[in-house]
């Protein structure tokens, strides 16, 4: 996993950010049907049980699919690429894809979580969120 700065979850909750820089995005796993869901839950879909805990996501994936993203807000420079990632666990979870050209991304490719800054919370501490990129640019 890329470590960048360490800092702050972009999104408590949904990313766990350890002191090294490494982290998971987190979920629920229900204890009676061992269903998964992102972000956590209360209660489970699938069997509406409230026996459900937090769990860590692996942190490698497949690209289900993407879509290039050319208009949006100011705060994110355009363009780039938002797709959905199918995780071991049963999940498919939506974040931008880096580390690669636009014109490179292909669905069906591996992909492993990254961290990275995200700018600064009100006391001026690093917020860190997340994004996937290929894995194959992660191995080297």
């Amino acid at each position: 996993m890329t470590g960048s700065a360490v800092g702050v979850s972009f999104r408590p909750g949904e990313l766990e950010v350890r002191p090294d820089g490494s982290g998971n995005l987190l979920g629920s796993r229900c204890g009676d049907c061992g269903a998964h869901f992102f972000p956590v839950r209360e209660a489970c879909s699938g069997c509406l049980s409230s026996n459900l805990e937090t769990v860590p996501f692996s942190t490698e994936g497949v690209l289900y699919t993407f879509s290039i993203v050319r208009q949006s807000t100011p705060a994110f420079e355009v363009p780039y690429a938002l797709g959905y990632v199918d995780f071991p666990e049963g999940v498919r979870i939506m974040g931008q894809i880096s580390g690669i050209e636009l014109d490179e991304i292909k669905i069906g490719m591996p992909v492993v979580l990254s961290l990275e800054p995200f700018g600064e919370d009100d006391e001026g501490n690093t917020l860190t969120g997340y994004r996937f990129v290929p894995a194959e640019a992660h191995s080297d």
